[in-house]
């Protein structure tokens, strides 16, 4: 009983409520002696404040919405104008890739020109250099002919004076027999005369033939200098080329297998005498021979040395060394260098070489790897398609595959290795070694 009384408990006192605060009003209305009223009953005084509160509450409401309407709008505005702002900020850094693409397309060519105009004034100077090798061998032939000659005058000579005091000592033992033999004397003399007069003229081609000598080496001593200088300034370039690529000299010519060949020599060993007639100019030919066979030496380890880029157009996107790894995010050692592009991008070889290795290794994903000799081995990885096979000889800038996402690899790039006795380089050494050699020449 007592759970019903509450609810009939509860409705009697709002009632009361009610009944208390709209109790039935009446409106007098007076117009002279005439007296008119209104009654106002109850209920129409509840329904009257309900309609006022209802109206009041729809409109604090609609007000609300109209306001918190108007700053979404705002918001989603900003938001418009930021997106537009950000899409405008892209297409200019687009504009500015596509105008670096160019500039980039533009100075490999060029590159490529120099790098074409190198070889050519290599194989003029080998040829200049063979023509200079004949023309000494030639000069030492004439100057050899020139000794015997004055050394075949100096012979005359001497029998002309053996027969000058043989006529002398004549003229002495027929001095008593004078008037007898005066014709005889007479022509003795004639004849003394006339081989005095061949002696000085002997004389005069010797003096001659000697000046003529002296010139001839003075020119050879200039040319040998000359070629001694450009020689070594030839060496020095390519020692600082090597220099770049972080690798010394002495360890890439230690590596170099097959090269030293090349200036394989040998023979007795026969001092020559400073004060023999061209003993200096032996002395700098020996000097300039010996650069050039070290000239011809690095040219040929050069020659291995990968200073080109595997690809006509790309952008670094992991350097050599120390990275936070692109899958886990951790930091781990990178001993290569990613070059991202286009897919299907051809890479070239930047060295001739042999394949050592050609198809799919674990995580590299489809695999290249080259021997260029001297220790030094170059790998590329993540290809998506390989153009070689193992053993294959490829030169300089022949296609050996296509650029690809294979392998353990967050996009399409190409990661690429150099090693050289077993050590990893940076490969961007080399390349800046290369660009070096364009600046040179």
């Amino acid at each position: 009983m007592r759970e019903w009384d509450e609810p009939v408990a509860y409705g009697k006192r709002l009632k009361n409520l009610i009944n208390r605060a709209f109790p039935e009003r009446q409106i007098h209305l007076r117009t002279r002696a005439r007296i008119r009223f209104f009654r106002i009953p109850q209920w129409f005084q509840v329904a009257t404040v309900s309609g006022l509160i209802l109206s009041t509450g729809w409109v604090s409401f609609s007000t609300f919405s109209y306001i918190e309407h108007d700053e979404i709008v705002g918001a989603k505005d900003t938001q418009i104008a930021d997106a537009r702002r950000a899409y405008d900020n892209l297409s200019s850094e687009v504009s500015a890739y596509q105008r670096r693409f160019t500039e980039l397309t533009r100075e490999l060519e060029d590159n490529h020109n120099l790098m074409l105009s190198l070889v050519e004034r290599n194989a003029t100077l080998q040829r200049s250099l063979t023509s200079v090798e004949k023309r000494l061998r030639y000069t030492e032939s004439e100057r050899e002919d020139v000794a015997d000659a004055r050394e075949s005058l100096r012979n005359k000579l001497g029998s002309l004076e053996d027969e000058m005091r043989a006529l002398s000592g004549k003229n002495f033992s027929l001095r008593d027999n004078l008037m007898s033999v005066e014709t005889d004397l007479q022509k003795v003399i004639r004849e003394r005369d006339e081989a005095r007069k061949q002696g000085g003229q002997l004389s005069s081609q010797v003096a001659a033939l000697e000046d003529r000598l002296n010139n001839l080496q003075t020119a050879q001593d200039v040319a040998v200098e000359k070629m001694t200088e450009r020689t070594m300034a030839y060496i020095g370039s390519l020692e600082k080329v090597v220099e770049i690529t972080g690798i010394g000299v002495d360890s890439l010519l230690a590596s170099s297998d097959g090269v030293e060949a090349q200036n394989a020599q040998g023979g007795p060993f026969i001092p020559v005498k400073l004060d023999e007639a061209g003993g200096q100019l032996m002395q700098k030919l020996a000097r300039l021979d010996t650069h050039l066979g070290q000239w011809e030496t690095l040219q040929a380890v050069m020659a291995r040395l990968p200073l080109a880029a595997p690809l006509n157009t790309y952008y670094v996107t992991s350097s050599f060394g120390k990275r936070r790894d692109p899958v886990n995010k951790r930091w781990s050692a990178h001993y290569g260098t990613d070059f991202g592009g286009p897919v299907r991008s051809p890479i070239y070889a930047p060295a001739p070489g042999i394949v050592k290795q050609a198809g799919t290794k674990g995580r590299y994903g489809r695999f290249i790897e080259i021997d260029h000799g001297s220790g030094i081995i170059t790998r590329y990885a993540h290809l998506n398609r390989i153009s070689v096979k193992r053993g294959d000889k490829v030169e300089f800038r022949q296609e050996i595959g296509k650029l690809g996402n294979s392998g353990r690899s967050t996009g399409p790039h190409l990661h690429y290795e150099i090693v050289f006795n077993g050590k990893p380089q940076d490969p961007m050494r080399f390349i800046k070694a290369g660009r070096h050699v364009f600046q040179e020449q």
